[in-house]
């Protein structure tokens, strides 16, 4: 860390990095929130902790967001950091970039990340290359947020899953969580980190309700979570297809089949040493991801194992994704396009009696 702060990056001396000594597991007693909810709540009490801190995007000021995320921050913070947007992407990402160039730290909301693609210049040509390019003395601190995937018949171009298309790119960090508490504690690591964060949400699981502690909490990124143990199969995978995980493997352990499901919380940086101890157990990988096949990341992870844990394996590794043509707007389609907890299911039996 001093050879960063002093040598490779001064900047990072002025910022106060989140403590991550004490993590607050959730427990009884705890408010049950929404998913919303505890976005809302990360942002907010970030912004009452730096005054550098601001949120814009389109709608997220007099109408309280497309989704409501920012409800009732206009009226604690104000206009001039819970900002409305021109419906104008390219324009709106460029100038935040700016602005955490030059030392605040925005958060924009993107309505879907379908539609930063209208933005990939500025949020992948500038953003994530801007401490390399200026050899150390300009950083950007900066989070873009919003909702990934399928959002329920919105139609192809409503419906991108980003994630395997921006993960490519060195100098950006990617979280994807799956259920409220870590979209709070991954948040606030989120708009506390030196880098631009990708911080990818779910249309379909912002209504999710968990336990949430009230106090301040952060989950550092690269730390994937256990959310189920067993010994036959290794389940992989991160943001909504992780409940796919646990449906299917509560199906499997009546057939005796018992998985280890990992959660991923982040893939930019991926916790692969979590994935090998895990294999260690069982000798046998699934890996399910809610984009498409061709060049994706649940393909990087199998590639990773292959290369560290090649001797552990019992059975080649398995990828699980959305089907490889554009998303369906049908319903019965859209269903059948995505991953979900029968071919889950259906995969770890292929690789448990192979």
């Amino acid at each position: 860390m001093r050879l960063i702060e002093t040598e490779i990056h001064p900047a990072l001396g002025e910022w106060e990095l989140p403590d991550f000594t004490k993590p607050l597991p959730s427990r009884e007693g705890d408010r049950i929130i929404q998913y919303r909810e505890a976005l809302r709540e990360a942002m907010s009490e970030e912004m009452r902790r730096d005054p550098r801190v601001f949120l814009l995007g389109e709608e997220v000021a007099e109408y309280s967001g497309a989704y409501k995320v920012s409800q009732g921050m206009l009226e604690e913070f104000g206009p001039k950091r819970i900002i409305d947007s021109p419906i104008s992407e390219n324009g709106f990402a460029g100038a935040m970039i700016g602005a955490a160039m030059y030392g605040l730290r925005p958060i924009v909301e993107f309505m879907s990340w379908s539609f930063s693609l209208v933005a990939a210049d500025p949020i992948l040509n500038n953003a994530p290359k801007m401490l390399y390019m200026s050899g150390g003395q300009w950083g950007c601190p900066i989070v873009f947020r919003g909702n990934d995937g399928a959002g329920g018949q919105l139609g192809s171009t409503h419906s991108w899953c980003v994630e395997g298309l921006y993960a490519n790119v060195p100098g950006l960090k990617m979280a994807i969580p799956s259920n409220p508490y870590d979209a709070k504690g991954l948040l606030k690591t989120a708009i506390r980190d030196p880098d631009p964060v990708f911080f990818l949400e779910s249309e379909r699981m912002l209504g999710d309700k968990a336990h949430v502690p009230e106090e301040e909490y952060y989950i550092p990124f690269g730390q994937a979570r256990l959310a189920r143990e067993g010994d036959a199969v290794t389940l992989a995978s991160w943001g909504r297809p992780v409940h796919f995980c646990m449906d299917a493997a509560e199906k499997l352990a009546a057939e005796g089949i018992e998985c280890d499901v990992l959660d991923m919380r982040t893939i930019r940086p991926l916790d692969i040493d979590s994935i090998i101890e895990s294999l260690k157990k069982t000798n046998r990988i699934v890996v399910v991801d809610q984009s498409w096949p061709f060049g994706g990341v649940a393909s990087e992870v199998c590639t990773q194992v292959v290369e560290r844990a090649f001797d552990h394996l019992d059975h080649q590794p398995v990828r699980v994704n959305t089907v490889d043509v554009p998303t369906p707007y049908a319903k019965n389609l859209e269903a059948a396009y995505l991953p979900n907890a029968e071919r889950i299911a259906a995969a770890v039996r292929s690789v448990v009696r192979a």
